[in-house]
């Protein structure tokens, strides 16, 4: 018998978390997260998502078994962004069954109806400044760090519950091992033309800290015309520094500077992935040995953001920032650097990726459907 249940215990919790782990054990692209981040990345007294707006999860269960879960959700901060009328859902796994499929996304549907609002957006766990989007081609490339995997049957479940099409959004894959004496020479002239100087981040403790708070600055002014585009609150952008600073490299992550005065910032990330690969979602003795040596072996960076606050966009300040991201990341042994996620309709990101080589490898899809 098909059923469908709110998670409210840890038993449940536990079902949710680990059913991704029983869909993907024969997808070696599949890279399972670390199962104590998720019990308190699902914790409401620790994550601050659950704050300003509400959160349910359900697993959906035939014969005692679990074929299914999906969270719904209210995101506050995106309806005093963009004054709609709309819900969210995420965290959308299933079996390749569009009975369950049809459950879970009705039961999303319904719980948002009951919230008031006549539409649904997703998938977003929980929102577009975390993982996004459903995965519809690229399966055979593991997924960079914080960025979402999906199973190729997805697409048609989605279909076959009436949720059509809201914005694709890109991933460029740059594969390479020296800088192209053109990029050089272009990336020197905007420089000069622009008139901003490029540093990283800090590494002494005081003037670090002026950094982050420079970086929120600039993140939620450069963001505010963007499509979606959703501000954290302080809390959500302490939270992501605490979690993300000790795996950042300070080399990678850069603060566009005009006359001393902030221009824009750019982050990207060593891909962890790598080492959650080796992990099997599990924190021991073993696969911490395991994680310290696939740690001194990561290959490959993902720039995670950027943002140029608004009056200096147009400038070619965002081609600096790869160029710098190459110049510090290639001496590191990062060959393989992607850029994402990038709109389907940011020509200007499109056509910078394109002049640095970067091929299209990925597409994420947000859907919407009237509820």
């Amino acid at each position: 018998m098909l059923k469908i249940e709110m998670v409210l215990t840890k038993k449940q919790l536990k079902s949710f978390i680990m059913l991704p782990f029983e869909l993907y054990k024969n997808d070696p692209a599949w890279v399972p997260p670390l199962i104590p981040e998720q019990v308190k990345f699902f914790d409401a007294r620790k994550n601050p998502y659950y704050w300003h707006s509400q959160v349910q999860l359900f697993i959906a269960t035939q014969d005692d078994k679990v074929v299914g879960r999906i969270s719904a959700h209210t995101n506050t901060q995106h309806q005093k962004e963009h004054n709609e009328d709309i819900g969210f859902f995420g965290f959308f796994e299933c079996v390749n069954d569009p009975k369950v499929a049809k459950l879970l996304i009705d039961t999303a549907a319904d719980w948002n109806r009951q919230k008031g609002f006549s539409s649904m957006r997703g998938p977003m766990n929980f929102s577009v400044n975390q993982e996004v989007g459903l995965l519809i081609d690229g399966f055979s490339d593991p997924p960079m760090v914080m960025m979402p995997h999906a199973l190729p049957y997805y697409q048609e479940l989605f279909a076959s519950c009436g949720l059509t099409k809201t914005m694709d959004m890109y991933a460029y894959l740059s594969e390479r091992r020296e800088m192209p004496e053109r990029v050089q020479r272009l990336a020197a002239a905007i420089e000069k033309r622009a008139g901003v100087s490029i540093r990283s981040l800090a590494k002494d403790k005081k003037q670090l800290r002026k950094d982050i708070e420079t970086v929120f600055e600039i993140y939620t002014k450069a963001w505010e015309y963007n499509w979606g585009n959703v501000p954290m609150t302080k809390a959500e952008f302490d939270h992501i520094v605490e979690e993300l600073l000790p795996l950042a490299d300070p080399e990678l992550i850069f603060i566009a500077e005009k006359d001393g005065h902030p221009a824009g910032f750019s982050l990207a990330m060593p891909n962890y992935n790598e080492v959650l690969k080796v992990m099997n979602g599990r924190v021991n003795p073993i696969t911490m040995i395991k994680a310290l040596f696939a740690q001194k072996k990561i290959g490959s960076a993902r720039v995670i953001t950027m943002g140029l606050i608004k009056e200096f966009q147009g400038r070619g300040i965002d081609t600096l920032f790869y160029y710098y991201s190459y110049k510090n990341g290639l001496p590191k042994g990062f060959f393989r650097g992607e850029f994402s996620w990038v709109l389907e309709n940011n020509t200007m990101m499109i056509r910078v990726a394109e002049m640095l080589d970067a091929i299209p490898y990925k597409t994420y899809r947000i859907y919407d459907k009237e509820i």
